[in-house]
């Protein structure tokens, strides 16, 4: 029997769920397809860039969060204790690191509290999932998808499962389904980029002399490049040896333990080894994130090289700026027009972080060419300029939306901050927990309020203190500002954003 959904979402990871949430508050009816019988909960990502915890927070999860923060820092701790560990801790001046480069500075960075959380991806899965749940999104689990037809009007998509085949019928089509997608391959997307050249590894693993691999942190070698921390066990190495032969067969302890040898040039033993898994240095970057009623979102997209928690950070934004878009155009309220911008705003994004992953192996390679060029790098990032454009590269605070406007804070992504208004302080992302828009009026008349509320019922406003006057979408990148009492702009704003009307 053939279902009709709005969309249909391949892929239930943490790029995939968010997109599903964001639908789902935007009213859009969502089925989730994944082909795993349950979360993996081998070692993967073990942190979270600041643009992707924001993410969350804006959506209910800052308790989640803080309860995930709480658990890593307790791990890093026991760590941090042992003799040599050298661990920065929450007290650093350190907030971050490019190529292994320990240097990004608090005290350089424009906005230091927007930083990096500890929270590995199985606690992100966890609370992305139990979010889901509450919203009433079906999931379905051990789904395959073998097929899809595109029309002028809608989606065919079929599956099989352990109990039989399912079709079903959507308006469109989101693959989340990674770095392999299979939604990707049967669009024709094309996925130009670079070819392996090295291979990644991260495990946790019981190692027989721990303390022969601290300090905690990065250290190249003239074997190659291995970290050891925050959280004991946990193990990453790059070997430039080439890509594997075979990147599904299975990572053993002999495997890891020849690497972690000739890498770290130590003399210790892998005991036991929990999990493991490789990567490379693959990089690639879709032509366009949309072809038709099919779209893409996180490692389907684009795929690099996991360094600092930008991929899982890209992929969540990248849900993030779909997810309303795609609700508002099914909601009638907007042209398919509008998810032309989804291409259009991200790509440029993801172009800087395959760009600086790159980079980053470049210097990161034991030869003595890299080896100058990183002493370089070392150098220049003595300098606040150029400390702080690295960290807002890696951190993605950059990003600024060219939305055809001269004001800077327009089309940036802006972070959470205390609103006062009248006799009430609140919090910002506390008005976003619903998916809507926010539009703050620092106006004396509220004339803009009054144009906003008369546009569409989709933005919250709020009258506040101090301004500027303010339009925020619902993925918190500020569509208008303005000063005093001007609404200049405000109407092309809210039609050009929320109601083609």
């Amino acid at each position: 029997m053939e279902e009709s959904v709005d969309v249909v979402v391949v892929g239930a990871g943490p790029v995939g769920l968010l997109t599903a949430i964001e639908l789902t508050l935007g009213g859009a009816r969502v089925l989730v397809l994944e082909r795993l019988a349950a979360v993996s909960m081998a070692m993967k990502a073990g942190g979270l860039g600041p643009l992707g915890i924001e993410a969350l927070q804006r959506r209910g999860m800052t308790e989640a969060i803080a309860a995930a923060d709480a658990r890593s820092f307790a791990a890093i701790k026991r760590l941090a204790e042992q003799p040599g560990a050298a661990d920065r801790g929450k007290s650093s001046k350190y907030i971050g690191h490019f190529a292994g480069l320990s240097l990004i500075r608090k005290d350089a960075q424009k906005e230091p509290d927007r930083r990096s959380h500890p929270v590995d991806q199985q606690s992100l899965e966890t609370m992305l999932g139990d979010r889901s749940r509450a919203l009433g999104i079906e999931i379905r689990r051990e789904c395959n998808v073998t097929n899809f037809v595109q029309h002028v009007d809608d989606v065919d998509i079929e599956w099989t499962s352990p109990t039989g085949s399912g079709r079903a019928r959507c308006f469109y089509l989101v693959g989340c389904d990674g770095g392999r997608s299979l939604i990707r391959k049967i669009a024709g997307f094309d996925f130009p980029g670079t070819a392996p050249t090295m291979t990644m590894f991260q495990t946790v693993a019981e190692i027989d002399h721990p303390e022969l691999l601290l300090p905690i942190g990065w250290h190249r070698t003239s074997g190659g490049v291995f970290s050891y921390g925050p959280v004991p066990g946990r193990l990453v190495m790059l070997d430039f040896i080439g890509p594997p032969e075979d990147r599904d067969v299975s990572v053993t302890r002999e495997e890891i333990e020849e690497v972690l040898r000739r890498v770290s040039g130590t003399d210790v033993r892998v005991k036991a080894l929990e999990s493991g898994s490789r990567w490379t240095d693959n990089t690639r970057l879709v032509d366009t994130y949309r072809r038709g009623r099919v779209l893409l979102a996180g490692d389907a997209a684009h795929i690099h090289t996991p360094f600092g928690g930008q991929g899982l950070s890209l992929g969540l934004v990248d849900a993030a700026n779909l997810g309303w878009k795609l609700a508002t155009v099914i909601r009638g309220e907007m042209p398919d027009s509008l998810l032309e911008t989804y291409t259009a705003e991200r790509r440029p994004v993801a172009e800087v972080v395959l760009a600086n992953t790159l980079a980053q192996v470049a210097i990161m390679r034991p030869d003595p060419q890299s080896g100058a060029m990183r002493d370089i790098m070392t150098n220049l990032m003595q300098f606040d300029d150029v400390n702080r454009f690295i960290g807002e590269m890696m951190s993605g605070l950059f990003i600024r939306y060219e939305i055809g406007s001269e004001r800077d804070d327009v089309g940036r992504l802006i972070g959470d901050t205390p609103v006062s208004g009248g006799a009430a302080d609140f919090s910002l992302y506390d008005l976003m927990q619903n998916g809507t828009g926010v539009f703050l009026d620092a106006s004396t008349a509220e004339k803009a309020s009054k144009l906003v509320a008369a546009t569409t019922q989709r933005i919250r406003c709020v009258a506040v203190d101090a301004g500027p006057s303010m339009l925020i979408r619902p993925d918190a990148c500020v569509a208008w500002a303005g000063e005093d009492n001007s609404t200049d702009g405000l109407e092309d704003a809210l039609h050009r954003w929320f109601v083609n009307s």
